[in-house]
């Protein structure tokens, strides 16, 4: 995930039913959807696993958001760090949602210490800025646009399995509740851990793309069709 959280980008909405819809880069061609998209309540955006709690952001998680914004171990393979000020400015865009509260950022929180260790995302990926168009998260549409799965964790948080438990509650969510017939994601090509995690969350890398103004970026599809055929055995 190559993620920065200060340019915007414009672009376009597609407003459809709550069915599958097939997603498209900004880039391509698409044709108008229309019907309208139920907004999903507060208990059905909060997403658990066996050992965490995701969350809608809100501008109230200005602390954790400060801990991994400003934290150069955490963006060292994602976008140079902000300073607390410029957190405090990110935050209105960071509690944004659309398509009835399905795209947006997700807080991570740790159910047997309630600690907030980070942020899970289904976001629209940028192609020509280098951070996401936050005006694209309207409540009655999808952004035209390939939606990604990402995090960002607390140090204190690695190794220990979560960012592949939140990805993968992602994505099921992303499957479950949203019109998406596939999830994308994007890493350095030299973060090899992320690139693992993306993996083991069932994307599989599909070649390179120009994405976050950036040549060559490595990139990852997972399809609704290839999600559904894992079925059972699924982890």
């Amino acid at each position: 995930m190559i993620k920065a959280v200060i340019a915007h980008r414009t672009g376009t909405l597609t407003t459809v039913p709550d069915g599958p819809r097939k997603t498209q880069t900004a880039q391509s061609h698409s044709r108008t959807h229309t019907g309208m998209v139920t907004q999903l309540k507060v208990e059905d955006l909060t997403l658990e696993t066996d050992r965490l709690i995701l969350t809608p952001m809100s501008e109230n998680d200005i602390d954790i958001a400060t801990k991994v914004l400003c934290d150069e171990r955490v963006m060292r393979y994602v976008a140079d760090t902000m300073t607390p000020e410029g957190v405090q400015a990110h935050m209105k865009d960071a509690a944004k949602r659309g398509a009835g509260g399905r795209i947006g950022i997700w807080l991570i929180t740790r159910k047997d210490t309630g600690e907030k260790i980070g942020d899970a995302v289904l976001m629209p990926v940028p192609i020509e800025e280098d951070d996401y168009d936050w005006s694209l998260l309207v409540p009655d549409g999808y952004p035209n646009a390939d939606i990604e799965v990402g995090y960002l964790l607390v140090p204190d948080a690695w190794g220990q399995g979560f960012a592949t438990e939140a990805c993968r509650r992602m994505v099921q969510f992303a499957f479950e509740a949203t019109a998406l017939d596939e999830v994308v994601a994007c890493a350095d090509a030299d973060n090899a851990k992320s690139h693992h995690v993306l993996q083991k969350s069932g994307l599989r890398r599909s070649g390179v793309k120009r994405v976050y103004a950036e040549d060559d970026v490595p990139w990852f599809v997972l399809t609704r069709a290839a999600w559904e055929a894992v079925g059972e055995t699924r982890p």
